[in-house]
């Protein structure tokens, strides 16, 4: 089965150029199924394996909820989602498992035949989200796509300016400082551009576009991700940028920089990162509740501990 029946001479013109929508066929594949999504729930390693509730806003929390899953089994996490309660994401599945890994591949293949590019690292991850899943106001350092199969979901897709993504605060992603999140207030939502993604659609945007994502329904996606020589050079860059800033007190510039400037930053924070100049800040992914089928409606709080899983 081809991944894709045919992009406009427009579309692959769009390409990392600008938010762009095509139909694809996954979602015809038995591969997607929630049978066949249950077993694979069954076999994916743990460490790789997230399946989180929304925040609880109402006591101030932004973070998502980290549960203990392993005491359920693939066909319970498939029915909980359904019930509203969790979301699933299954990191690097379309990487770890072979038939899963074939598709992945042809599905950059065919990218790659009509747009004439070449993919680094290409991952993917299956997202099995409640109607009450929301992504929030964010913004990914590397190339992605998402990929929807089933359900509905509205995607926001904001403009690709410092009124909307600062230098610094990009570079707060970069060196993983995790108590800092975009700058986001819902007017905001007036700028963005607003897609209701249906089952066979694949949508992607420029490198580094702000984003969020609301769940309409129960939903099935893959999240694709890639590098790409612009995201490697800007990725460098910019961590040579937050060392100065950090480290000696400049104001360094991203979008002010020649080309020349840029590729010695790039090169000189490869070895900088490599050194761990900035130290990543500890990640403590607290769980709090669990999940047991012989538990009534399947969950229970737990004391919160440090993942250790």
């Amino acid at each position: 089965m081809s991944i894709f029946n045919d992009w406009k001479p427009q579309q692959i013109e769009a390409f990392r150029r600008d938010n762009l929508l095509v139909n694809h066929n996954l979602h015809k594949s038995a591969l997607f199924d929630d049978a066949s999504l249950a077993e694979l729930l069954d076999h994916h390693p743990v460490d790789k394996l997230d399946v989180c509730m929304m925040p609880d806003v109402s006591k101030g929390d932004i973070r998502f909820r980290t549960g203990d899953f392993r005491e359920a089994d693939g066909e319970t996490l498939i029915n909980l989602v359904q019930q509203g309660e969790v979301w699933i994401n299954m990191r690097e599945a379309m990487n770890i498992h072979p038939r899963y890994k074939a598709v992945l591949d042809q599905m950059y293949g065919e990218i790659s035949e009509k747009t004439n590019m070449r993919f680094f690292r290409p991952r993917g991850g299956i997202l099995i989200s409640s109607p009450a899943a929301k992504v929030p106001y964010h913004v990914d350092t590397t190339e992605t796509m998402l990929w929807h199969i089933r359900g509905e979901k509205s995607v926001f897709v904001y403009p690709k300016t410092k009124d909307f993504l600062s230098e610094t605060e990009y570079e707060e992603q970069i060196v993983n400082e995790v108590n800092s999140y975009l700058t986001y207030s819902p007017d905001m939502d007036k700028s963005a551009f607003v897609h209701d993604l249906q089952a066979g659609e694949m949508m992607c945007w420029p490198l580094n576009t702000p984003h969020k994502v609301v769940n309409k329904s129960y939903c099935v996606s893959i999240a694709t991700e890639y590098s790409s020589w612009e995201s490697k050079l800007k990725n460098s860059a910019i961590y040579t940028n937050a060392v100065l800033r950090r480290k000696f007190n400049q104001t360094p510039n991203w979008e002010g920089a020649n080309a020349a400037e840029r590729m010695v930053k790039s090169a000189i924070g490869y070895v900088l990162r490599s050194m761990n100049v900035i130290p990543e800040p500890p990640d403590f992914d607290m769980v709090s509740f669990r999940i047991h089928k012989n538990i009534p409606g399947y969950i229970e709080p737990v004391t919160p501990y440090a993942r250790n899983f």
